[in-house]
Formats: structure tokens, C-alpha cells, sequence
């Protein structure tokens, strides 16, 4: 192996995701960077690997990153570089020691594998041809909602990170800004109790105040884009029209918005007004 900082992607859940590309990688480099050293002892552990570790997180980057630098450039190290979970940088430490090994010429070699937006877009039934990550939502109400604002104009597939004691939060916002566009949640991916859930903001609220359950553990949230959204809203409107044209040649305006509310999620005041004015 060559001198140079190597970004290894490590298992999200399932310890089946580590490669073995991975494996050799930290059982070979001359040291280990690793956001919390106690967390990444568990899965040396597992692995039987006992190369040395430092720590390298969002406190001690910007000082301990020239360090590691300086190690490769001036001593011909090998250094790799993982973070609790997942890929590297991808909303976790290491842009600042990537940025300064670049600036020094220092090589910088990915060791691809597991990441959770990745694996939650595929699976995700939302368009995949272009898409946004954002990383974790604001903490703040406000400024979140603010955030969630902007996606009345976005076309992408937007995606964030989300923590379990403000999942209910994002997606009330979600629903009152948006309450039929398409959202998928994605939790605890390749665990025991992974969900994958897509569904309209609307429902997928429902569905979260329904089980306690599906509000715990780690969570991406996609949120679908908004031409895909008025595409898909014009052609449920043609079909939705025709459905409820058929039944208001049997029931009153009342039953047949009713029932077509509970087939297709729509407003039932919206479905009404829509039979009146058909009847």
C-alpha cells in the first residue's frame, strides 16, 4: 500500500457490508482516524484488527488534520480515515484533512461502501436521476420550517438526515407545507428493524403518530420534487375526476367524495366541492 490517506467506508448495521477491500485497508494502513476511538474499537474488534487509532472529529479537525497531514507528506504514513458509520465527510469529519492533504499533494484514495442516503434513495421509489443532500435538517423550528420552504421550488429529490426526537416535527412541517407531495423515511437501514416507508407527508404523519416505534432509531428522509409532484397531481386529477363522475351516478356528492377521499388520500372538503360543481 502506498503512503496516502485513505477514506474508508464502514458498515451502517449490518457488519456483512464491510468489505474486505476495507478490512485490508485498516489492517494494513500505520494508523486509524477515527471520529469516536471507542466506537471504531468494536469493529476492529469484531475483526480482529489491532492497528492504532487516533481521534479525528468535529472539535480537533482543523489541528489535528495538518498533524496527520504532515505524517503522510513528511513520513511516508498510511493513514486511513472512517467515521461511526457510513462514508466519510458525508455529514461527519474529514472535509478539513481532505482539503489541506489535496492543497499539500498528498493522494487521497476512497474506500467505497456503505452510506445511508445512498441506500435509502434506491430503495426509495423517488426519482434517483437528480438529487440534493442536504444533511441534517435545522435544529431550530423555525429555521427548519424555513428550510423545508425552499422545496416548493426544488425539481430534485431532496434528501436529509433526521434524529429520532425531531422526526415527528420535520414531517408535521413537511405535511403542512406540502401534505401530498411524496415522501419516503428510511430507518435503521440494514438493521433488524429496517423501514423503508413512502407515502404522502400527509399520510406518513399518520403513520408515525400511529406507532411509537417507527420514532426511533436513525432516520434519512427524502422528500419528493416538485415537478415530479405536479406531474403525478395532474394525472391522479384525471383519474380521480373520472372515479367520481362514475359514483355520483349511484351515491350523493357526500358518499362519493367520501369514498374517493379514502382511496385516494385527498381532501374530502376539496373532493366535495369538486362533486358539486361535476354534479
Amino acid at each position: 500500500m502506498e503512503s496516502a490517506i485513505y477514506l474508508v467506508a464502514t458498515p451502517i448495521g449490518n457488519l456483512q457490508d464491510f468489505s474486505a477491500r476495507a478490512e485490508e485497508v485498516l489492517r494494513s494502513v500505520d494508523l486509524v482516524a477515527a471520529e469516536d476511538t471507542r466506537h471504531t474499537k468494536r469493529l476492529l474488534d469484531h475483526f480482529g484488527i489491532r492497528t492504532p487509532m487516533v481521534s479525528l472529529h468535529e472539535h480537533n479537525e482543523n489541528q489535528k488534520s495538518q498533524e496527520l497531514v504532515e505524517r503522510v507528506a513528511n513520513s511516508g504514513e498510511r493513514v486511513a480515515v472512517v467515521s461511526d458509520a457510513g462514508t466519510p465527510l458525508i455529514s461527519d469529519p474529514g472535509y478539513v484533512l481532505v482539503s489541506q492533504a489535496r492543497e499539500r499533494g498528498v493522494r487521497v484514495i476512497p474506500i467505497p461502501g456503505a452510506c445511508a442516503l445512498i441506500a435509502a434513495l434506491s430503495a426509495s421509489g423517488l426519482a434517483s436521476h437528480q438529487f440534493a443532500f442536504d444533511g441534517f435538517l435545522p435544529a431550530r423550528s423555525g429555521a427548519r420550517r424555513e428550510r423545508l420552504e425552499q422545496l416548493g421550488d426544488e425539481s430534485r429529490t431532496v434528501i436529509f438526515y433526521e434524529s429520532p426526537h425531531r422526526i415527528v416535527a420535520a414531517v408535521e412541517q413537511l405535511a403542512d407545507l406540502f401534505p401530498e407531495r411524496k415522501v419516503c423515511l428510511a430507518r435503521e437501514l440494514t438493521k433488524r428493524f429496517e423501514t423503508i416507508h413512502t407515502t404522502s407527508a400527509l399520510q406518513m404523519l399518520e403513520w408515525l403518530r400511529a406507532d411509537p416505534m417507527q420514532q426511533k432509531g436513525e432516520f434519512v428522509l427524502l422528500v419528493e420534487g416538485v415537478e415530479i409532484a405536479k406531474e403525478k397531481v395532474e394525472d391522479l386529477s384525471i383519474a380521480v375526476k373520472v372515479l367520481l363522475k362514475r359514483l355520483l351516478q349511484e351515491l350523493p356528492p357526500k358518499q362519493a367524495s367520501a369514498v374517493v377521499a379514502d382511496l385516494s388520500g385527498w381532501s374530502k372538503k376539496e373532493l366535495y366541492q369538486m362533486a358539486v360543481n361535476l354534479k
